[in-house]
């Protein structure tokens, strides 16, 4: 990196001074950065000038982050800015994961499927009716709409199964397995979507991924010989990646077979540590590096953040998963409230608990859980305590405590729960696993429960600057050149001359994300979790600013590109 190469007098930009960290995990440089029509022009010691010169003495630059799991496929069609990523230091957003997409999709369906979204990714049915644009029925006009549209940020698209199988099977998506000639038609989707540009094909098997009205998202129907025929199909395209969002019956050997017969990479999330049951995650890690070891590539993706949930009783998104819930979960309004004061109902969901699990989002640890707000003002002494507190005081069981007080609020109380990687010595054993992706933003998605989407900035801020987990090199490959290889975006992820200028400038001292808050800016006044960046200088893609120390700029044009071909030969190890 410290190479002089020849520059032109006028560059469009021109960063001097910087720390420059090339992505692969080399040690940082100090040198200069030059770009030039949209592309790093040169780097080292660069002479001449540009139409404009940074001093960046002090300060880091690097590639920009590639968000390898986000849900911004209703977003981006009334957001084509994608907040909050860009500000957060995200250069390349990939949609699609978890199969949780809005095409293909016939207009019959449209209703169903933003349904489906309400419940599986926690956002407002009223937001999703008001904002997005229905101007495709299948993937490749999705994807051409996307492209004519722009957006601020650098897009890659999975095809997701759900919407694929609601697409061929309509209603009975969610309640029945699919026939052999829906198979074959499903399968001729995932092929189109492939030639169309899709980075590869999403789905879920996960217990937590539930639709409208209590039902399976309809991917978790879906029999092993379906998967396989749909997986296996990303051979005849010869690139792409299979990602899995998987339950305890999608057991290694079977995503192993995958890999083998697709000849493609696998990506199995959400590995998550569970104070409850602490090994099942490494379990599956040694069961992806077993894999590895017999030629195939398969990755766990995991994430780097403690997981915690804002939510009421009225959507309450991390409890949903658990079968003693089940009874509760369609009704609404007083149907809910007379479930919840039920005493057989409130003991099946403490026997539930009491039972270890292999995967679940809420464990029933309330000294994990807190009251956020309160509605009555006789309870705003209860905010910012936890439940294990405020049951003891009160001589109450905590779930008795936990469903009084909401109960006594018409549902309305907003509590928090960290629920997983809460743990910070088996969240180190994660990041530094040799066959982890550092991901799970789900940016674009729950967005009154949690926001992730500055996952990138706690990694370098936390694990980095205060744990000493990760080198600086070390992190910023992990959220770089690692996802760039893994997924095969040839033109991104490193900082090399001729590649696309994707940047992120920063002040290693102090980068991190800020404590959340909520806004309101969503379609119809919805409301979301929203989290600042701190440190973060300056934010490129495709050598266009984007954003600065204050955040997201007024764009009078949107330098993202849809990312639509991809190499062939992948591997993120």
């Amino acid at each position: 990196m410290g190479r002089r190469y020849p520059s032109s007098p006028m560059n469009d930009l021109l960063i001097r001074n910087a720390t420059l960290y090339d992505g692969l995990g080399s040690p940082g440089v100090q040198g200069d950065l030059a770009v030039r029509d949209g592309c790093i022009a040169a780097l080292g010691k660069v002479e001449g000038t540009a139409k404009e010169v940074i001093d960046a003495a002090g300060l880091a630059l690097m590639p920009g982050i590639i968000d390898n799991h986000t849900h911004y496929d209703a977003q981006l069609t009334w957001d084509p800015y994608a907040t909050p990523s860009p500000a957060l230091g995200v250069t390349t957003a990939i949609i699609g994961n978890c199969g949780f997409t809005i095409a293909p999709c016939k207009p019959q369906d449209r209703e169903l499927v933003m349904q489906n979204l309400t419940q599986v990714e926690g956002m407002g049915i009223e937001t999703l009716r008001a904002g997005i644009r229905w101007e495709f029925e299948s993937f490749p006009q999705y994807m051409d709409m996307l492209e004519r549209q722009g957006a601020a940020l650098n897009v890659a698209a999975f095809v997701g199964h759900s919407s694929i199988r609601t697409f061929v099977m309509g209603e009975d998506a969610p309640r029945r397995a699919a026939t052999a000639d829906e198979v074959a038609q499903m399968r001729d989707i995932v092929v189109e979507a492939m030639r169309a540009g899709a980075i590869g094909f999403a789905t879920s098997t996960s217990p937590a991924h539930n639709g409208h009205g209590g039902l399976p998202m309809p991917s978790r129907l879906a029999d092993e010989s379906e998967l396989r025929t749909l997986v296996t199909s990303l051979k005849d395209s010869g690139r792409g990646v299979f990602m899995l969002t998987k339950g305890g019956q999608s057991k290694p050997d079977f995503l192993e077979s995958l890999a083998a017969e697709s000849g493609r990479p696998v990506i199995v999330a959400a590995l998550l540590h569970n104070p409850t049951n602490p090994n099942v995650v490494f379990d599956e890690l040694d069961a992806i590096s077993g894999a590895n070891g017999r030629g195939r590539v398969m990755m766990g993706a995991i994430s780097c953040c403690p997981l915690s949930f804002d939510f009421t009783l009225e959507s309450p998104y991390p409890i949903e998963s658990l079968a003693a819930w089940q009874p509760a979960f369609a009704l609404r309004g007083e149907a809910r409230k007379a479930k919840l004061a039920e005493p057989a109902f409130r003991q099946s969901i403490r026997d539930e608990l009491a039972r270890p699990a292999q995967v679940r989002n809420f464990n029933g640890e309330w000294h994990k859980v807190q009251v956020v707000e309160t509605v009555r003002p006789e309870h705003a002494r209860y905010e910012q305590r936890t439940l294990a507190d405020l049951a003891r005081e009160a001589g109450k069981d905590p779930l008795d405590f936990f469903f009084d007080l909401a109960l006594a609020e018409d549902l309305k109380t907003v509590f928090v729960a960290l629920t997983m990687n809460s743990d910070e010595e088996a969240v180190t054993r994660l990041i530094r696993h040799p066959y982890s992706l550092v991901s799970l933003s789900d940016a674009g998605a729950h967005l009154t429960f949690f926001n992730d989407a500055g996952f990138g900035l706690h990694l370098l801020g936390h694990w980095v600057r205060a744990k000493g987990v990760l080198t600086l090199p070390q992190a910023v490959y992990r959220l770089t050149g690692q996802p760039a290889q893994l997924f095969g975006i040839r033109d991104r992820g490193q900082l090399r001359a001729g590649l696309a200028a994707d940047l992120m400038l920063f002040d290693p001292e102090c980068v991190d994300r800020g404590p959340k808050r909520r806004v309101r800016d969503l379609p119809a006044g919805g409301a979301r979790l929203a989290t600042p960046a701190i440190g973060v200088h300056g934010v490129w893609v495709n050598g266009q600013r984007i954003a600065d120390r204050n955040g997201l700029l007024d764009m009078a044009r949107l330098p993202g590109k849809l990312l639509r071909d991809f190499a062939a030969t992948q591997d993120g190890r």
